[in-house]
């Protein structure tokens, strides 16, 4: 059961975490939601608001950045403060800025694995006291289907959520123990803002390779995060096809490498 609990979605503004943050409001959780952006912040608030099913429920919109370890600290110590403890922690605020490598600075490198990586890090360090003294809590970690496997045009983005992938194998047994319980999420493409913005800037080579994947909504890949959740799932994997190359990933990795030369060899061939 996941009622009366309480959950802090970063990145609640928009995308997967808003409508995780909602599909939770309607299961009757207190909400805390953590971005940037005020006035999406605001936003997103009433309509979290308007799917709660009690008038008890709380709703808190905090802007911190992710990337920031004392503004997001700050945040969570707010919302431990103001609501209580955390029951769930839901890290989906991130980044993409797809570009071939020799296009992308140092910077974007940097900037993506401060959000991405280190904005997740951060949180868990934040909410792993609590939650070990109440010896019970949920961390859930947004990596990728680019987390699973480098994809062409997205080596900073792929490295970022690599590295989510890591820290969240590394833990699960150490969190086990405490008796906390880890997911990590591997979202297929999501209709998102996010995405849209990664469009702008996607090597045509990327877009094909991608151009057969299934585009899933955000409140679907919610409903997935929220099933994997009640089961305790370490793995949550939205679709057939997320499902498959979890599991087969290193041994498909030759074919799909294939897969991608032949793939960019023909677009290369139009340009």
């Amino acid at each position: 059961m996941i009622k009366k609990q309480h959950s802090i979605i970063t990145g609640g503004s928009s995308g997967i975490g808003k409508a995780t943050a909602k599909l939770l409001a309607s299961l009757g959780n207190n909400i805390t939601i953590i971005s940037r952006d005020i006035n999406k912040l605001e936003a997103a608030k009433q309509e979290i608001k308007s799917v709660c099913i009690s008038p008890e429920q709380k709703v808190l919109a905090l802007a911190a950045d992710v990337s920031d370890r004392l503004s997001i600290e700050s945040a969570i110590f707010t919302a431990i403060e103001q609501i209580s403890p955390p029951d769930i922690l839901i890290t989906s605020a991130g980044i993409a800025h797809p570009d071939y490598f020799q296009n992308l600075s140092i910077d974007v490198f940097e900037q993506t694995m401060a959000v991405n990586y280190f904005g997740t890090l951060y949180c868990i360090k934040a909410v792993l006291p609590v939650m070990e003294k109440r010896k019970k809590g949920h961390i859930v970690m947004l990596s990728s289907g680019a987390g699973l496997m480098g994809i062409y045009g997205y080596s900073a983005y792929s490295s970022s959520k690599f590295a989510i992938r890591g820290l969240a194998e590394s833990l699960r047994g150490e969190l086990k123990l405490l008796g906390i319980n880890l997911s990590l999420v591997y979202p297929p493409d999501t209709d998102t803002p996010q995405l849209e913005q990664e469009n702008k800037t996607k090597p045509p080579e990327t877009k094909a390779i991608t151009a057969t994947a299934k585009t899933w909504t955000a409140e679907a890949v919610g409903q997935e995060i929220i099933k994997g959740i009640k089961r305790n799932s370490f793995m949550i994997t939205p679709g057939s096809e997320m499902s498959i190359l979890a599991k087969i990933h290193s041994l498909a990795f030759p074919l799909i490498n294939q897969y991608f030369d032949q793939t960019v060899a023909k677009v290369r061939k139009n340009l």
